[in-house]
């Protein structure tokens, strides 16, 4: 995991030698554990990695690297969190998925398991984002493994279905009795 150490130094990646030598010696006070009242031995060990690592030419270097990866991800992920339509998207292949799920039960009850290769080509969901979308429906208890290790529809998944369906129908009849 990474640990952004400008942030746990609470310094700016622009701070000089000996910006990063004064932070670490007031934290190093601060956080010692023979410090009676605010002693914390792993924070501690973390602002000594830190100050280990930046006091280092060579080692901030290598460090820096890994550091503009992480803000290029973090930014990435920014950017998605504000993407309202990539939340919607979601919603949709959720609805897709139980719709599919629904309607494989319906028709065999004795066999109502869809596989996962199956599940991503009736979606059109790539497998590595359909992941993300069955661990969701399954721990919303609304599909579940089957014994031959198929997808099937919950109880719980017939009734939202079932309610995601009348709510749209309802929208449906209000739209058309507007126009």
């Amino acid at each position: 995991m990474f640990i952004d150490y400008y942030e746990l130094l609470e310094i700016s990646p622009n701070a000089n030698s000996e910006t990063i030598e004064r932070i670490f010696r007031y934290f190093a006070m601060r956080y010692h554990p023979d410090n009676r009242d605010t002693g914390d031995e792993s924070r501690f060990s973390e602002i000594v990695e830190a100050h280990n690592t930046l006091k280092d030419p060579v080692k901030r270097a290598q460090y820096d690297i890994h550091y503009k990866d992480h803000l290029g991800l973090r930014r990435e992920l920014t950017e998605q969190a504000s993407d309202a339509k990539g939340l919607e998207r979601d919603i949709v292949i959720q609805a897709k998925l139980l719709s599919l799920l629904y309607v494989k039960r319906r028709q065999d009850v004795n066999n109502p398991g869809i596989g996962d290769e199956e599940l991503e080509r009736l979606s059109g969901c790539p497998r590595e984002h359909l992941e993300f979308h069955l661990w969701y429906l399954k721990a919303k208890g609304w599909i579940a493994r089957i014994e031959n290790g198929m997808f099937a529809i919950t109880v719980e998944g017939v009734d939202r279905a079932n309610s995601e369906n009348r709510r749209d129908a309802a929208t449906t009849r209000l739209l058309n009795h507007a126009n």
